[in-house]
C-alpha cells in the first residue's frame, strides 16, 4: 500500500488500538499485526506500547497477565471514550467520503 510522504496517520494509533480493543482482548504482539495491516506496515513494540502505557495511565484499557504475556481489554471509561470519539471522528471528517 502506497503511504502519505508528508503527512502521518500516527495520531490516530490510539484511536484505532481502542476500536480493536473493542472487538476483542488481545496482546500487544496482535494489536501491532492488526493495525499494521492495516497501514500496510509492520509495528514495532517502540510504537505499540508506549501507546498502550499512555492509555492504561488514563485508565482507558486495562490488561491480565497469563505468564509474560498481557493481555489488553477496555475499561468502561475506554467504551465511553470511544464512542465519543467515533462519534467526533464522524462530524469532523464526513465530508471526506
Amino acid at each position: 500500500m502506497e503511504q502519505p510522504k508528508h503527512l502521518k496517520l500516527k495520531g490516530l494509533l490510539a484511536f484505532k488500538l481502542l476500536h480493536e480493543l473493542n472487538k476483542k482482548r488481545r496482546c500487544g504482539d496482535e494489536l501491532a499485526k492488526a493495525v499494521g495491516e492495516k497501514l500496510g506496515t509492520k509495528l514495532t513494540p517502540g510504537t505499540i506500547y508506549p501507546a498502550l502505557k499512555y492509555l492504561k495511565k488514563r485508565r482507558l484499557v486495562s490488561y491480565k497477565k497469563f505468564g509474560r504475556k498481557k493481555t489488553y481489554s477496555l475499561t468502561e471509561e475506554g467504551k465511553e471514550e470511544l464512542k465519543l470519539l467515533k462519534k467526533s471522528f464522524k462530524r469532523i471528517f464526513s465530508d471526506f467520503f
